[in-house]
């Protein structure tokens, strides 16, 4: 947030993928779990929000379940790239995240044992504040 970094660590399930008729789109279903550490930022304490329920200090636990789309025939290098949408709910209120619900979107790229990947969650304005948080994500499949 406001290019204050904080700790992150997520766990994510992928399930089989399936294809969408006789496109080159294929879908599989996936589920995020997350925490968010909290910051002390002393110049948000000392802002509109002191003594608010909306502080950076509040870690965050997530859950997510949603849907990882692909693009292309099977063997082509682009069908490796991916995007994730999933609708969110989440412990803690911070100016980044400030409701129950979120939606967490991830692009990346999927290897065979790895994937790289930029991901974006936030409520899409359905309360304020609505900073969201943004992070780069490198993972490890097993």
């Amino acid at each position: 947030m406001d290019s204050y970094s904080a700790p992150a660590a997520f766990g994510e399930v992928i399930f089989d993928e399936h294809q969408f008729g006789s496109s080159n789109f294929t879908w599989a279903p996936d589920i995020t779990a997350g925490w968010i550490g909290g910051r002390d930022l002393k110049r948000f304490d000392n802002s509109r929000y002191n003594g608010s329920r909306y502080t950076t200090r509040d870690d965050i636990g997530l859950v997510g379940a949603g849907v990882r789309i692909h693009y292309g025939p099977a063997n082509a290098w682009y069908r490796r790239l991916f995007i994730s949408e999933q609708p969110t709910v989440h412990t803690g209120r911070t100016l980044a995240l400030s409701s129950t619900y979120e939606f967490m979107t991830t692009v990346g790229y999927q290897g065979d044992h790895w994937s790289v990947g930029f991901r974006h969650i936030s409520n899409a304005g359905i309360h304020e504040p609505n900073r969201g948080e943004t992070m780069a994500v490198v993972g490890i499949a097993f």
